[in-house]
């Protein structure tokens, strides 16, 4: 993969393009969300219009897009935090991120380990407090989680959540990036970890990303 990914703020103009790549079948698998013009209003319109405390942007490949990205603080979902909290520390001020490629073309060539960590490296930029990036993922959506690792995430936790799709099981594996320190390049991880299950999980964190 030569050309960077790129990333522009999600605009109605941009939704059409989203319903077809939630409709696409290996992003239906994971994410299940419906892709009705109607649900795409609802679900990502407060977002476009800066209601919501998500962000989301279209990623591009070389000016093509191929997918899509969000971001958000977890602690704004309570009921959530306390969740990832049951499987492992939830760090104060973290933030997490979504993710789906939904261009079957540009799967498997890297691009989706790429997205990630060009996304979490603005993400340091725009966000100078945040100190962390928490990404719980499906344990059976593998090339996701392949993804985070590629992109310089470390697993730091296993436990059960609610899974996005009511067929998958409810194991989760949780993965963890922090800030680069001074002059030293790559993540650092935290080694606090426990086990549970606890219910109401709020958002969905997994994607139709295939490995490299």
């Amino acid at each position: 993969m030569s050309a960077p990914v790129t990333f522009t703020p999600l605009s109605r103009e941009d939704f059409p393009l989203l319903a077809r790549w939630l409709a696409e079948p290996l992003v239906a698998r994971w994410w299940n969300h419906d892709p009705s013009s109607a649900a795409v209003e609802r679900d990502f319109g407060p977002s476009v219009d800066g209601t919501d405390v998500a962000e989301m942007f279209v990623a591009a490949l070389g000016g093509r897009p191929i997918g899509l990205i969000q971001r958000y603080p977890i602690d704004a979902y309570p009921e959530y935090v306390e969740e990832v909290a049951s499987v492992c520390e939830v760090p104060a001020g973290a933030l997490s991120i979504d993710y789906l490629i939904g261009e079957p073309a540009a799967r498997g060539h890297g691009v989706g380990a790429a997205m990630i960590a060009g996304f979490v490296e603005l993400s340091w930029a725009t966000h100078p407090r945040a100190c962390e990036v928490l990404v719980p993922v499906a344990a059976g959506n593998a090339a996701s989680w392949r993804a985070l690792e590629r992109a310089g995430f470390e697993r730091v936790g296993e436990g059960e959540m609610e899974p996005d799709n009511p067929v998958d099981p409810r194991d989760h594996f949780v993965y963890l990036i922090g800030r680069p320190q001074s002059g030293q390049p790559g993540s650092w991880r935290r080694q606090h970890t426990r086990h549970g299950i606890k219910g109401n999980r709020l958002d969905g964190m997994i994607d139709g990303t295939t490995p490299a």
